[in-house]
């Protein structure tokens, strides 16, 4: 009692399993000896010692109970009186609260579920199947007695089941019902409608996720890594990192800057075209920075002329979001943009500080940077990816509030020879490290 477990003979815990079978209600001293010692055959003058038989096995339940506390046992195993032909009979019954029985509790929590609003119907049923612990009153399955009882709780916990996977539903939680659609179909493996709800619920998932390769939430973060394959400028609802030369020139002329390269797509989708609007954001921004040089008009002939250092990161305001233009490579005079990997992980580190200031606690959208005309050629795909998530990693490391969500957009072309399982395994190995976060300071 109080957690602690009771010995009971075998025939006692039968005698306990037949009155938890009769539901509270109350059962008389003779079909509580057929039905615990499986009598068959009534011999004459045997009642008396049936009867004794029975009222030591309910002694010793009682005395069981009284572990509880003085008059427990009473209280709980209640003798009464049946008016028969014979005379009055002795009856028994178990009278206990619903939350002294896991069967009783179980029974209410699923009833209560029934009639909640879906979060309140989620909380109440996964209480209730946190009682089930396996088939109920299984050491007595096979009896008689126990044929009605084991079929009303068998029923009610796929009622259980099937209502979890509704009220998740409900709440749009396919991930949180996909596992209780899947243990139901297991259990029934003839059933074609739980075959068929596992079905659908995949099919949702794979909806909601679309074109999502990867999320990873990080662990004491609610910060989410997500591997998208897709195209930058559809991410409507995040911030995005385009990548510039030290020049930051914006020209799509396809001699400085390609009109297929991102900064040329970034004129076309955003600017409407207009390089001049976006030239003029650049420099408002640009004007926080200090310049490293400016070439002659004989040494550059085209293309802006003053260069900034490498790392520089500008935010430019396009409605209520921003692009972040980062300068990760150099523009030589003849006109081709060189980068190398120890320039492509300083600007990344760089950046991440100025989403943290400017990226208004927005989502954050990242193509595979360096992948393009930047010929960072001694880092294939798997290595960029995986540098730009090691180093936001490594930026929550001082300020934890960076972003909600780093989403990495690659292209069709350049998944299949991105391997996403490293990119997952460090994820994890940053899981098991953990990050060690600043100390929280109050205002």
């Amino acid at each position: 009692m109080h957690g602690a477990p009771v010995r009971l003979t075998p025939l006692t815990a039968r005698l306990l399993l037949r009155l938890v079978a009769a539901e509270g209600e109350a059962v008389t001293a003779r079909r509580l000896y057929r039905d615990v010692w499986q009598q068959t055959v009534e011999l004459p003058h045997q009642g008396l010692r049936n009867r004794n038989e029975v009222q030591k096995r309910i002694l010793e339940l009682r005395r069981a109970f009284d572990r509880a506390g003085p008059g427990e046992g009473a209280r709980i195993v209640r003798t009464g009186q049946l008016p028969t032909a014979r005379g009055a009979e002795s009856t028994y019954q178990l009278d206990l609260t619903v939350d002294e029985l896991d069967s009783t509790e179980f029974t209410r929590l699923v009833g209560d579920a029934l009639h909640a609003a879906p979060a309140s119907a989620v909380r109440l049923l996964a209480e209730a199947l946190r009682l089930w612990r396996g088939r109920p009153l299984s050491e007595v399955a096979g009896e008689e007695f126990a044929t009605g009882p084991v079929r009303r709780l068998t029923q009610l916990r796929e009622t259980a089941l099937r209502e979890l996977i509704a009220g998740h539903t409900a709440l749009g939680r396919y991930d949180l019902a996909l596992p209780v659609a899947e243990q139901t179909a297991r259990e029934r493996p003839d059933d074609p409608e739980a075959a068929a709800v596992v079905a659908r619920l995949n099919a949702r998932l794979r909806e909601r996720h679309g074109d999502e390769l990867l999320r990873h939430t990080l662990r004491g973060l609610r910060v989410d890594v997500v591997v998208l394959r897709g195209d930058l400028f559809d991410q409507e609802d995040a911030n995005l990192v385009v990548g510039f030369c030290d020049t930051f020139d914006t020209f799509p002329d396809d001699v400085v800057i390609s009109r297929e390269s991102v900064q040329g797509q970034l004129v076309d989708r955003l600017f409407e075209g207009r390089h001049r609007l976006l030239d003029e954001k650049l420099r408002r921004g640009l004007k926080e920075f200090t310049p490293l040089a400016t070439e002659s008009v004989q040494a550059k002939r085209r293309g802006r002329r003053t260069r900034y250092p490498v790392g520089t990161a500008v935010p430019v305001p396009v409605g209520n979001r921003r692009v972040f233009a980062l300068a990760y490579s150099r523009l030589a005079n003849d006109l081709r943009a060189r980068s190398a990997p120890a320039e492509l992980r300083l600007s990344l580190e760089r950046l991440w500080p100025a989403v943290a200031r400017h990226g208004l606690f927005k989502p954050v959208a990242i193509p595979l940077i360096g992948a393009g005309l930047s010929r960072i050629v001694q880092l294939d795909r798997t290595q960029l990816l995986l540098l730009i998530v090691e180093t936001f990693a490594e930026s929550l490391r001082q300020d934890p509030a960076v972003s909600p969500e780093l989403r990495i957009v690659i292209r069709t072309d350049e998944l299949e020879r991105t391997d996403l399982s490293a990119v997952e395994a460090y994820l994890r190995g940053a899981d098991e490290r953990g990050l060690p976060l600043p100390p929280t300071t109050a205002c």
